[in-house]
């Protein structure tokens, strides 16, 4: 896997590459042919999502590539090896556009046939800028093939660190006439896929500004879709923020997007999938962090096996079950009314209102139900169900705070200052319930290890340590919420 940080050009075919000397060494020009097939579904599903899947041949990356959307200036490519057919499609790469195919077939949407010559400007024996000088010919394979020929020129960063040098080279190339590409990729060039329908809303209405947070937290769950299926680091944990900011945002803005009670209760079902891996990956790393401040003649017993290893083994088996999720009907379905829902909602009435007018209604609605949910948790005797409705404090506090970070371009330092507050209150009753939460595991823990023999001191001295951690919290809870009510009503 590698990360791409490069600019495209579109260049006419009498451009001539300008003089870079002075900004490094430069080596070459050095020419070579690359002839690439590119795989979609029949309807494009990948290229309209600025997915490109290909395999080509010739230069020094012959093999098998696929490039994820770019975010912030920045592609993720993944490669494999070369293989012998040109008809399947590797599984490790067909699983990871599973998210965009759906269960469609992969097949042979087009070829592109690029004479490109090189020129690497390097430090030494140091690599930092690539310019690549393309003459393509690109054919369209389908009912109605076309063929289009175009020249182009791209600059990629080699060395991260030299981000500077790739803008003085992108100025020198624009200067003597390149223009920035309109275009993602080749690909989007060759078959200009049709674009992902837009909602019909009004700008600069409550519509608007939710339907296109809601557009975005779509695309920033398909995005961990393969990084979770590579199980790379915190993007189970980033796949079940966006399903929950959808799900929070689904249910705050209820007037605005109506009729959602489904895709809500479908969400919520993901999160639940999402949720059994990543809790047991915060708590392995928390037990971890505890176990590495005790001294060593505290730790007794096999306590670091059962706290470690056998928590990761379940946390993989967890995995497996996302993965098996996540290439099952249900989730495809799932997918399928998250794009209907950005593309063609269900607008309420307070859809067409003024965003700033019926929005900072919303975020003051949402705050009002956490203030209610706590006069209610203290209004239980009982201390057991009161903590039980503490949590439900929690859940509110969470949710206005989503609802605050999605006005926030849009309502601007009120809703960042709203934000900031609810999160505060989260933290501190997260903080409770995650010390709560973790003495129970290690009670259990601590069971099992007494059941087959072994000494349990060590499970003893950490379910101390997080009672202490959890008391604190509680301890501390009423300031924070009496700070925080003088901070919401300046910005209410």
């Amino acid at each position: 896997m590698g990360i791409e940080i490069e600019d495209k050009f579109d260049v006419s075919q009498d451009y001539e590459i300008p003089d870079l000397s002075g900004l490094a060494d430069v080596v070459g020009p050095k020419s070579y042919q690359l002839v690439a097939l590119y795989y979609d579904t029949p309807d494009l599903r990948l290229a309209a999502r600025g997915v490109t899947l290909r395999r080509r041949r010739g230069g020094d990356d012959a093999g098998w590539h696929l490039k994820l959307p770019k975010a912030k200036g920045v592609r993720q490519e993944i490669t494999h090896p070369l293989t012998r057919s040109t008809k399947v499609v590797p599984p490790e790469l067909a699983e990871l556009v599973r998210a965009h195919a759906r269960g469609a077939e992969l097949q042979v949407v087009a070829e592109l046939v690029t004479r490109r010559t090189v020129t690497v400007l390097r430090d030494g024996d140091t690599g930092l800028v690539e310019i690549a000088d393309d003459r393509v010919k690109g054919t369209v394979h389908g009912p109605e093939p076309k063929i289009v020929r175009w020249r182009e020129v791209e600059a990629e960063l080699l060395d991260e660190s030299r981000t500077a040098l790739l803008a003085k080279v992108g100025k020198r190339l624009k200067k003597a006439g390149a223009t920035p590409s309109a275009a993602a990729s080749k690909l989007a060039k060759l078959l200009e896929p049709t674009p992902l329908p837009k909602a019909p809303t009004e700008p600069g209405s409550a519509g608007e500004i939710i339907v296109n947070y809601l557009a975005s937290q779509v695309t920033a769950l398909l995005a961990q879709d393969p990084r979770v299926r590579r199980a790379e680091h915190d993007a189970v944990h980033q796949m079940r923020v966006a399903s929950r900011r959808l799900r929070s945002a689904l249910k705050a803005f209820r007037t605005v997007v109506v009729d959602t009670e489904e895709v809500q209760e479908e969400l919520r079902w993901l999160g639940m999938v999402l949720g059994e891996a990543r809790d047991l990956e915060v708590i392995r790393a928390r037990f971890g962090d505890a176990l590495a401040t005790l001294a060593p003649e505290l730790v007794t017993g096999p306590i670091q096996t059962r706290l470690g290893a056998d928590l990761l083994e379940r946390e993989q088996e967890a995995y497996e079950r996302i993965k098996e999720t996540l290439s099952g009907d249900r989730y495809y379905a799932l997918l399928n009314a998250l794009d209907d829902l950005v593309s063609t909602p269900n607008l309420g009435k307070a859809a067409a209102k003024p965003a700033e007018e019926r929005l900072t209604a919303i975020a003051a609605a949402n705050w009002d139900r956490v203030t209610r949910a706590y006069d209610t948790a203290q209004a239980i005797d009982d201390l057991e169900r009161r903590e039980i409705a503490m949590h439900d404090v929690r859940k509110a506090a969470k949710r206005a705070r989503y609802t605050a970070e999605a006005l926030r371009p849009t309502l601007g330092r009120n809703m960042a200052r709203l934000a900031r507050l609810a999160a505060d209150i989260q933290e501190v009753l997260g903080t409770h319930q995650d010390g709560v939460v973790a003495q129970e595991r290690l009670a259990k823990e601590a069971e099992s290890a007494r059941q087959a023999g072994e000494d349990t001191f060590t499970y003893g001295l950490l379910i101390g340590i997080e009672r202490n951690t959890a008391e604190r919290a509680h301890a501390d809870f009423p300031r924070v919420w009496a700070e925080t009510l003088v901070s919401v009503r300046k910005v209410l």
